[in-house]
C-alpha cells in the first residue's frame, strides 16, 4: 500500500531531510516551501499524511491543516512547530490537526505520530512539562484570549491583579 506524504516547510534543510527519511519509511513524498505552492497542489492531488509547519512565509500552518481537512478529509495533517506551547497544541487539534509535535522533533516521533492509531496511547513524553510551566502556560494562555488586559485576566482567573503582574513579569519556568 503506497502512502502519499505532503512536506510543507519553509526551512529548506530540514524539509529535504525529513523528505529524505521518510521516503526511507516508504513514503511517497513531495515536498513544499509554502502556503500557496502547496494548497494549489492539494487541489490536484489528495494525499494520505501531511505534514505542515506551524509558521510559512506567506501564510499560518493552522490555516493550511483547515483547507486540507476542507479539501480532503481523510488526509492526516501534523502539525510541527519551533514555537510550542498549549495553546498551540489545542489550536492545531482544532485545526484537524492528528497530532501535534514541537521542533526540533526526531523523525521516528513524527513517523509514530503520523502512523499510530487514534486507539493506542502514544508514550508518555521523556521530558513532560512541570506543573509550574502548565500553569504558567495557561496564565499566558488566557491573558491573550483577554487581549493583553491584567484586570480582565485577573478576573478570568480568580486571582488578584497585582498577583497575575508579578507572575506576568517572570520569565517562564523551566520545561
Amino acid at each position: 500500500m503506497t502512502k502519499e506524504l505532503m512536506i510543507v516547510d519553509d526551512d529548506l534543510p530540514f524539509r529535504e531531510r525529513l523528505s529524505r527519511s521518510m521516503k526511507k519509511k516508504d513514503f511517497i513524498v513531495e515536498s513544499f516551501p509554502s502556503f500557496n505552492e502547496s494548497l494549489k497542489r492539494i487541489k490536484e492531488k489528495k494525499f494520505d499524511y501531511a505534514i505542515v509547519d506551524m509558521r510559512l512565509n506567506d501564510g499560518s500552518g493552522l490555516e493550511l491543516i483547515k483547507k486540507i481537512r476542507q479539501i480532503s478529509p481523510k488526509t492526516k495533517s501534523l502539525l510541527l512547530t519551533g514555537y510550542g506551547n498549549i495553546a498551540t497544541a489545542v489550536a492545531a487539534i482544532k485545526s484537524g490537526a492528528i497530532d501535534y509535535l514541537p521542533k526540533p522533533a526526531e523523525i521516528d516521533q513524527i513517523y509514530d505520530a503520523l502512523t499510530n492509531s487514534k486507539e493506542i496511547l502514544p508514550p508518555p513524553p521523556e521530558n513532560p512539562m512541570t506543573a509550574d510551566r502548565i500553569r504558567w502556560e495557561h496564565i499566558q494562555r488566557v491573558f491573550v484570549q483577554c487581549n493583553r488586559n491584567v484586570s480582565e485576566t485577573a478576573r478570568r482567573l480568580r486571582m488578584h491583579r497585582r498577583t497575575l503582574q508579578r507572575i506576568l513579569n517572570k520569565h517562564a519556568p523551566k520545561e
